[in-house]
This record gives C-alpha cells, sequence and structure tokens, in this order.
C-alpha cells in the first residue's frame, strides 16, 4: 500500500524501475511466485469454498463484490484507509479525489481503485511468506481469484532478506498524486517511524495534537515538487470537500488504523524473513541456529516495540477501528488482551505484538520458533536487563506473561513456568 503495496505499477514500467535500480529478485522469490503449488492462506480457502458451492460471493450494484469479499474474509469495513498516491498497478485511475481505499485485518488486505478492473488482494502464507492475487470487478456467473507470480515482487521481492514483504511508504505527492521520486519514495514506514514522516499520500482521519504529519497534503508547484501544503492538512475528522465519500464504504481514513496497519507490516515482514532464512539454510544443509541469532533479536525486538516511535500527545481515530479490532481478543482470565491500545504515549497498552497469534508466527519453523520464544521469556521474565527494555516495567512485564500464558497453545514448558500452562484460545 503506498503503500500496502499489492503491485504498484505496470509490468513494463517495473521492469525499468527495476533495471535502472538494479533489483534483483532472489531466486527463490521468483521459483516460489512462479509455482502452480497449493498455498494455505485465506484467500486460498476462501476460493475452494466458491469454487465448490460453499460460498457464494453476492455482487452488488454500485458495490461490486467488495462487501461481500470483506464479510467473507472477516474484514471490518471501518479498517479503510485511503491512498491517493500513484502507487498502484491502477495508477491512472487514482488521483486525490478517487484515492484507492485499503482494507486489511491480521491475516489479508484488499485494495480497491475507483472504476479499476481488479480488486488488489495480499494474504499472509505461512510457507511462502505472502501470496498475491487478483479479483475481476466486473459481475460474472462464477468469480474466482487469480495468483499472481513474478510481477508483484518487483515491489514486494527486494530488501527483506529473500522474503516477499508488505511496504507501507511516505510519498511526496503532487496535484495529481504523482510521488516525487526522492528518497522518501522507498523509505519504508513502520512503528519506528516519526509521525512526521508518516502518509505522505495518504488521507488521514482523527486527531493527534500538535503532531504533524504528512498525510492529506500534495505539493501543488512544480516548481517546488517536495514543498507540500499545509493548510487543512492536520487533525482532520472529515473527508467531506476531498473526495466524495459516497463512493467509499465508510467516509473515514482512521489513523489508529494506519498506526496499526505499519506495525503490522513490520511484524508481517520479520517474521516471514525469519522462516525464508531457516529454510534457505535448511535446503543448502547448513542450517545452523547461530547464524538467525541477529534475525531472531530483531524480530524480538520489534514484537516487544523496541525503537517504538513515541505518541507526544494523545491520539485518536473517528472510526469504530479502536473498538472493534480489541474486541477480536483473545483474552486472558482478567479480560486483558494484547489488542488493548493506549493511544496516549503509544500504539498499545501491552507491548507484545498481536502478531504471536498469527499464523506466520504459529507455523514458524519449529527450532526457529523456539528460540524466538526463548529469547521473549528473557526480557520478560526479566532475565535480559539490557537497557532497551528499561522502560517495560515489572508489572507489565508480568502482565504480558500471564496473557500469553492464558490465551497461547502451545507454549513451550519454560515459559508456562509454575503460573500456569497455556490455554487453547490462542
Amino acid at each position: 500500500m503506498n503503500t500496502s503495496h499489492l503491485c504498484r505499477k505496470p509490468v513494463a514500467r517495473l521492469l525499468a524501475v527495476a533495471a535502472a535500480a538494479s533489483i534483483v529478485i532472489p531466486a527463490v522469490l521468483a521459483a516460489e511466485a512462479q509455482s502452480s503449488g497449493a498455498t494455505d492462506d485465506a484467500i486460498a480457502r476462501l476460493g475452494a469454498r466458491l469454487a465448490s458451492g460453499a460460498a457464494t460471493l453476492q455482487w452488488t450494484e454500485g458495490r461490486g463484490y467488495l462487501p461481500a469479499l470483506l464479510q467473507l474474509l472477516d474484514i471490518n469495513v471501518d479498517s479503510q484507509v485511503l491512498v491517493f498516491s500513484k502507487t498502484s498497478f491502477q495508477h491512472t485511475l487514482i488521483d486525490p479525489k478517487h484515492p484507492r481505499a485499503v482494507y486489511f485485518n491480521d491475516n489479508v488486505a484488499i485494495g480497491m481503485v475507483q472504476g479499476g478492473t481488479v480488486y488488489e488482494m495480499m494474504a499472509l502464507e505461512p510457507s511462502h511468506g505472502l501470496a498475491f492475487y487478483t479479483l475481476d470487478t466486473k459481475q460474472t456467473e462464477q468469480p474466482a481469484f487469480q495468483r499472481r507470480g513474478v510481477e508483484c515482487l518487483f515491489c514486494h521481492g527486494p530488501g527483506n532478506k529473500g522474503a516477499a514483504a508488505m511496504v507501507v511508504a511516505s510519498v511526496i505527492p503532487d496535484a495529481q498524486g504523482v510521488p516525487a521520486y526522492t528518497s522518501a519514495f522507498i523509505d519504508t514506514i513502520d512503528h519506528g517511524t516519526a509521525i512526521e514522516r508518516r502518509w505522505g499520500g495518504w488521507y488521514v482521519t482523527g486527531t493527534h495534537g500538535s503532531q504533524e504529519h504528512l498525510g492529506n497534503a500534495v505539493a501543488p508547484d512544480p516548481e517546488h515538487p517536495l514543498d507540500l501544503e499545509h493548510e487543512n492538512t492536520q487533525n482532520l475528522t472529515s473527508l467531506a470537500g476531498k473526495i466524495d465519500v459516497t463512493k467509499y464504504l465508510t467516509g473515514t481514513s482512521d489513523i489508529v488504523a494506519l498506526l496499526t496497519l505499519e506495525h503490522q507490516v513490520g511484524a508481517t515482514n520479520r517474521l516471514g524473513a525469519l522462516g525464508v532464512q531457516y529454510r534457505q539454510a535448511e535446503r543448502s544443509g547448513a542450517a545452523d541456529l547461530k547464524t538467525l541469532d541477529a534475525s531472531v533479536r530483531d524480530l524480538v525486538d520489534y514484537l516487544l516495540f523496541v525503537g517504538e516511535a513515541p505518541l507526544r500527545e494523545p491520539v485518536k481515530g473517528v472510526s469504530s477501528f479502536t473498538q472493534t479490532f480489541a474486541q477480536r481478543g483473545p483474552r486472558d482470565a482478567l479480560g486483558r488482551s494484547l489488542r488493548e491500545f493506549d493511544l496516549r504515549t503509544r500504539l498499545f497498552r501491552y507491548r507484545l505484538s498481536f502478531m504471536i497469534y498469527s499464523d506466520l508466527f504459529d507455523r514458524l519453523p519449529a527450532p526457529a520458533r523456539e528460540l524466538v520464544y526463548r529469547r521473549l521469556y528473557d526480557v520478560l521474565s526479566g532475565r535480559d536487563k539490557s537497557e532497551k527494555y528499561a522502560s517495560m516495567t515489572a508489572d507489565e512485564r508480568a502482565a504480558i506473561l500471564e496473557i500469553v500464558r492464558d490465551t497461547k497453545s502451545n507454549l513451550p514448558e519454560f515459559w508456562a513456568g509454575k503460573a500456569g500452562k497455556a490455554g487453547e484460545a490462542g
């Protein structure tokens, strides 16, 4: 997407950009993209249900397949975020008056462009990391998902240790949404990125005090392509006047949804990279766990929000996303959840990522997953007293341990400890 990208430019242009930048797609990624082997992801499973008649995808006038698609994939409408930079392969249809809508949950992201010929789809897939699909927007008797291949990897392949990557980028768009091709174009955004560098090319609804961001703005003067406008771009609670909100399922591009998506993208990419690194080493006969140490530490630090950019003032969304995201649980015996937001000084109340419940985490190769669990436990139990974890109080660490013990199945014995054993809710 400007994104979580879902295939950003036409293939011909992608090839030109790749050649100019000397981008090389790892051979393992290209081979997997061309493979016709079955994948185990939410979109593939829904496709099988549609093919067998176990599920049907309803088409409605004016909305197409989108509402039914979101319902069948368990994606809330309030997750909608809007990106108006021309950073999709359907870029000719995107501009500040006609942004692309992106909807997401823990496992799937769907992109919709007004007047587009396809819905752009991405799913977390344990053995491949990511799987890419499209669905024709035109009504047909038998709608079917088309698995996309190597063309998506020109944007999603490079720079993630051999694994396909989700991408959230902040750009400087002109009045038509064309990004200025500066270093900001490839500056990957995650929870460590300062607010003032986020959301260029995106709409942002919600309040954030005196903190400023790059969203809701274009650079209108071609003579000064890096100078964004400032008037009426901060603390917007409505997009009325900027877009025709009736063309979208909801009128928001919620700031809390954006913050959550950016955290999720960083966790997804690190989980995918660790799995790919282990499997590559195993195939080559060099599966030495010591070689994974740096990646394990990087992943664990990210899952524990080390380096998270602080919120200098409280943030508040304008949609129901803050409530519905937290309601997805799971919760421990005391009603606590890793999905509870803080939004005063940081994103979440408990600083361990909800992505530990994801299929990507649970289906890491067992030896690699064991290393991650061990490293997490060393930090949360207080055995690792490194300065970078000093902001996490003993009470917060204890609460996180208790939440995970109550809500995560198949924990290692050393994690369960004397306080109890893992439940079956994860």
